[in-house]
């Protein structure tokens, strides 16, 4: 069970009311390692940032129903403003998508300037035992710059064809592709060259991404507890799967506006934030003409160029390291939704033309900070009660065979809670929903099914989870799943009709893409009545 997210806040002096107590300690403090220190707090106004435009942004993306997690914005390397929607909260990490790919290119930049290899170096070099028997000329001319900035030729992208190889060796089936184009003239967004800077990390160095960084990044900018997804071959994935705390991200962030340097040294080469940063190659996505797409703007080292001259790592279903260079600024967000732009969008429309040169006059009567220490997702709307709730709690139902083998399932009603407990081939599984509220905890029941990409943390047998549920109907209890060190969460249906039970799964990216959950409806029979017969 995760610390109650207000009283974390108070007893670190995190929230929106605790604005500029970190920024009061000594210098001495301010400079411990790790947990010791995290990034200052400051009012809004006195760092040149209008809190009617934070509030603003806020309002728009809830109004928006854009689902966002969490935010925070840094200015002048001072925190303005935080807020986590509940059951989101600032000590939980957040899968971060393809926002991983920009930690990757860090990687690589550290071991340029350890001499470790350069951009130049052919790929081929690196895995001469895994080459193809016939090596085309453009795969032998493939270069890290060409991975790095996603111009490796391929006509698309490679992370498929990866994820089915049946010898499970990645790197031998990211060669075998065909590479249609000149590497350095075609871009393509492709995960599978950032999978193979982390191969080619491991290779020189023998560490996974994950282990290089922690004393060389991680550990400097007091980032614990980070975890990566891997192959099978236990090579970080490299393209996604890292998981971050916001803070951390925006620590992140700012380590890149200060073009490498942090507490006084330097971590990153000047030079090297400089290219990863700038535009390399010209980029494709979005909709939209480009000067009103932040998907145009350009593509550099594992980063993306941003309209207002900014640059962003970013990530699937609006994960975001925003940095904007000119404003001293730095915006990190997590999230789970499917208009991606429309989170820019309203970054460029409510926060950048809030921040200023100087000092703002304070405005009291701006209610930015209640609003942040109230933040939450809507529970699953209805009623904690309902007369069939009596008549079903801690009753088993035989589940009929499924190609989910889940055998029995029950709903337990007591004390302002429901205990879903699922059996399966693999044992018992259990989920505790609030009613009315999130019941936070932990569940090994997998986040596999729920993800955009089936691959997995080392070693993760537990999940931490919040679990809200309510009775959409006298016979119908809906709960809700957010596995809340994810982007994701599960609406679990379960309809009650005599001795019947049906149960449905749709997992969120099913909402989000308004489609079919691939899992089966499952159907139950009271196990009181199976014995008797009926």
């Amino acid at each position: 069970m995760t610390l109650n997210r207000r009283i974390f806040l108070h007893q670190l002096g995190l929230g929106v009311a605790g604005l500029g107590l970190i920024g009061s300690l000594p210098a001495s403090l301010q400079a411990a390692p790790l947990r010791a220190v995290r990034l200052p707090r400051s009012l809004p106004e006195a760092q040149g940032v209008s809190s009617e435009g934070l509030l603003d942004f806020v309002n728009a993306i809830e109004a928006g129903k854009l689902n966002v997690h969490s935010m925070m914005v840094v200015r002048h390397g001072q925190v303005v403003a935080e807020g986590w929607w509940a059951p989101y909260a600032p000590e939980l990490k957040h899968t971060l998508y393809s926002l991983s790919k920009s930690f990757t290119s860090s990687a690589i930049g550290l071991a340029v300037a350890e001499k470790k290899l350069t951009v130049d170096d052919k790929i081929v070099s690196f895995f001469p035992q895994d080459v193809p028997a016939t090596v085309s000329p453009n795969l032998a001319a493939m270069r890290v710059k060409d991975l790095l900035m996603m111009a490796t030729g391929h006509d698309k992208d490679s992370t498929g064809a990866l994820r089915a190889d049946s010898d499970k060796n990645w790197v031998k089936a990211f060669l075998a592709q065909p590479v249609e184009h000149e590497p350095g003239t075609f871009f393509v967004y492709n995960s599978g060259a950032t999978y193979m800077l982390s191969a080619i990390i491991q290779k020189i160095t023998g560490q996974t991404v994950l282990e290089y960084l922690k004393p060389r990044l991680f550990d400097p900018l007091g980032i614990e507890g980070a975890d990566w997804e891997t192959d099978p071959k236990g090579i970080n994935t490299g393209g996604w799967g890292l998981r971050v705390r916001t803070e951390d991200i925006a620590k992140f962030g700012q380590l890149y506006l200060q073009k490498g340097m942090w507490n006084g040294k330097r971590l990153l080469p000047e030079a090297w934030i400089e290219d990863a940063t700038k535009f390399e190659i010209q980029s494709k996505g979005g909709s939209r003409p480009k000067e009103e797409n932040d998907w145009l703007q350009g593509y550099g080292y594992q980063f993306w160029r941003c309209r207002n001259n900014a640059f962003r790592g970013d990530g699937a279903y609006g994960q975001y390291c925003i940095v904007i260079p000119e404003k001293d600024t730095v915006i990190a967000i997590t999230s789970e939704t499917s208009d991606m732009q429309g989170i820019l969008d309203q970054v460029w429309k409510h926060i950048l033309p809030g921040i200023q040169q100087g000092a703002i006059a304070t405005k009291s009567t701006v209610p930015l900070k209640p609003k942040l220490a109230s933040l939450a997702l809507p529970l699953p709307a209805g009623q904690a009660s309902s007369p069939t709730a009596a008549k079903v709690s801690g009753k088993p139902y035989q589940i009929s065979d499924n190609s989910l083998n889940i055998k029995r399932v029950s709903l337990a009603f007591q004390n302002g809670s429901c205990v879903c407990t699922l059996q399966d081939d693999q044992g018992e599984h259990r989920v505790v929903c609030g009613l009315g509220r999130w019941a936070e905890g932990s569940t090994d029941l997998s986040t596999v099914p729920l993800k955009l990409v089936p691959t997995s943390v080392p070693k993760e047998t537990k999940t931490k989870i919040a679990g809200s549920g309510a009775w959409s109907d006298e016979n119908t209890f809906t709960m809700t799943w957010r596995f809340i060190e994810t982007a994701h969460y599960e609406n679990v249906t379960c309809r009650f009709d005599g001795d019947n039970l049906q149960l449905e799964f749709r997992k969120s990216l099913a909402v989000l893409s308004n489609s079919k959950d691939p899992r089966p409806a499952l159907e139950g029979k009271l196990m009181a009545a199976v014995s008797q017969g009926k």
